[in-house]
């Protein structure tokens, strides 16, 4: 291969990465979500995703990643490290979305130990944990119940097909491209929200594979309702998102509001 050639594909190179660089700047708010799944986690992240989009307030200043793994527990966050690093990604939120499905309890429970470690490193850069014991169905079930059985997950998905039926909307399939919009429009997120909170309350001091059944999906979906359009806001995720500024505290409640607008309690 001649210098000349060379030279072209390192130059383009370059001004590859250039273009990323000066894109990602213009992003104030940077998202990265690593889904165990190749479909289920990543269409319901793209269709919250394309609404985002939709915003033109934020449209141009929130960036989210939704990067399909194919892999399970700590390959995941292994998986998030080398992107990460491959990437040069130095400010975000790094999110891993994983079941617990048969995988042994400390494969499972050591994602979120290493994401804990991995923030003592940088402050700009935070992992966090999106979990669902035994899957993310968990998360879909609780749009339309209070469910606190540990069953077998082909239940809850038995569950979703008679709670489908019933509403007369198909069958669920794992690889539904409008999940998300079949849960907007047909589930209640408030709700889901409200259930997922209250399950982890009641099994405080536990590991996650010790809670369940259980699932961490609804913290990821409140951080990023913040920048839905406005109408949505106002229908389906405010009062989520002032729920959760409340247990957190007045001063997170400011901040939330910034966002989202007056919220009237």
């Amino acid at each position: 291969m001649s210098k000349a050639v060379r030279g072209n594909r390192s130059d383009k190179t370059d001004w590859k990465k250039k273009r990323r660089q000066e894109y990602l700047e213009m992003k104030k708010y940077r998202y990265y979500i690593f889904c165990e799944g190749q479909q289920t986690e990543p269409q319901y992240f793209t269709g919250l995703k394309r609404l985002i989009e939709d915003n033109p307030i934020y449209r141009d200043m929130v960036l989210i990643e939704i990067e399909p793994c194919g892999a399970e527990t700590m390959r995941i966050i292994q998986r998030a490290e080398d992107y990460v690093k491959r990437n040069h990604i130095i400010k975000g939120q790094i999110w891993c979305v994983y079941d617990k499905d048969s995988f042994p309890a400390k494969d499972f429970n050591g994602v979120a130990e290493r994401a804990a470690a991995l923030n003592q490193e940088k402050k700009e850069m935070q992992y966090y944990t999106a979990w669902s014991n035994e899957c993310i169905e968990f998360w879909f079930l609780l749009h339309f119940a209070y469910y606190i059985s540990n069953n077998h997950r082909t239940e809850y998905i038995r569950f979703l097909n008679e709670k489908f039926a019933e509403l007369k909307i198909g069958k669920y399939q794992k690889n539904m491209k409008n999940i998300f919009d079949v849960l907007l429009e047909y589930g209640n997120p408030k709700l889901a929200v409200r259930y997922a909170k209250r399950i982890l309350k009641d099994g405080s001091g536990k590991t996650p594979a010790e809670t369940a059944p259980a699932t961490k999906v609804h913290e990821l979906v409140v951080e990023l309702a913040k920048y839905l359009p406005e109408e949505i806001n106002a229908n389906t995720f405010v009062i989520i998102i002032a729920l959760c500024a409340l247990y957190r505290g007045k001063r997170e409640f400011s901040l939330y509001k910034a966002h989202i607008g007056v919220i009237r309690m």
